[in-house]
């Protein structure tokens, strides 16, 4: 039986190497994929997969029906999202976000998305970026917002944002009102993201000068702890700037300038997402992604240094 709903049981038991997470992932029973694959083998004639204790292996058949299968079924994915109301589009976005992005625009995003696409189901997993680029690649997420790009097969990534750091003190610390030098900050403890993120990485890079020592840091996977951190008067903080703007704004913590500002790290975030023909929501919500940010960031005003 050659049908569209063949195709797709045949498309994911090659991509996936095997009957069982094909199953699994099409919510079926194993034998009913089964006899999906041994009813297209009839239609064709041909053999396609070979079965075997370690999965499944696309014949040179299998090879060729697969490039047509991934085109009809990405052909109909586009054909449901352009002639169908977005109102009416179903589904489920498993949406992997890194913590600044909560901390700023995510609710915006969601509003949007919510609005445009009302009876799709977000699901929200938050985690540092190397996480999310694994669970990406894994198949666990379907669109990550991280630190990017993601260098691997099949990935797209769409630029959303682009934030630099910043080094910030609660105004109790009593750091001058002036450009402080390497001396002066390292006198202090530096307050930071977690020790396995890029950011952190290139951080140490250009403060390892700065102190005979080394940096004194304290390094933190919450972004929200690092906040409180810094408005008790640990130390000083190292974020993006845009994740302290209420702070900021208040007075509770005032930047503070530095001799290397202008050689600080800068966090280039993407919207990453698998290129498969039944993912054409998470592309849409990518797309989504990158006019929020661009929105916040035009309507977010400065606030006092």
């Amino acid at each position: 039986m050659l049908d569209l709903r063949s195709l797709e049981v045949f498309y994911w038991v090659a991509t996936l190497s095997g009957f069982r997470r094909a199953a699994e992932k099409l919510h079926m029973t194993q034998p009913a994929v089964s006899a999906r694959i041994a009813q297209l083998e009839e239609a064709l004639d041909c053999r396609l997969l070979d079965r075997s204790k370690a999965g499944a292996v696309l014949t040179a058949k299998g090879i060729e029906l697969l490039g047509y299968a991934e085109r009809m079924l990405k052909l109909h994915s586009e054909m449901v999202m352009a002639l169908g109301p977005a109102s009416g589009v179903r589904g489920t976005v498993r949406l992997g976000v890194s913590e600044t992005i909560v901390h700023t625009w995510l609710s915006d995003l969601l509003k949007k998305i919510h609005a445009i696409y009302p009876k799709v189901t977000i699901e929200i997993e938050v985690d540092v970026s190397g996480v999310l680029r694994d669970q990406l690649v894994s198949g666990e997420v379907d669109v990550a917002l991280l630190l990017g790009p993601i260098s691997a097969p099949r990935i797209k990534n769409l630029p959303i944002c682009d934030y630099p750091l910043r080094c910030f003190a609660s105004p109790a610390l009593g750091l001058p009102d002036r450009v402080v030098t390497a001396a002066e900050l390292l006198a202090h403890p530096i307050i930071t993201y977690s020790r396995v993120t890029r950011p952190y990485l290139e951080l140490m890079e250009r403060l390892a000068s700065g102190s005979a020592r080394g940096p004194r840091v304290f390094a933190n996977s919450s972004l929200s702890s690092i906040v409180r951190m810094t408005l008790d008067g640990i130390g000083v903080g190292v974020v993006a700037e845009v994740a302290i703007r209420e702070e900021r704004h208040s007075g509770r913590l005032r930047l503070v300038r530095t001799e290397f500002d202008t050689d600080m790290p800068r966090l280039s975030y993407t919207a990453s997402t698998m290129d498969r023909p039944d993912n054409l929501l998470a592309s849409a919500v990518a797309a989504l992604a990158q006019s929020t940010a661009a929105a916040w960031e035009r309507e977010a005003a400065p606030g006092p240094t």
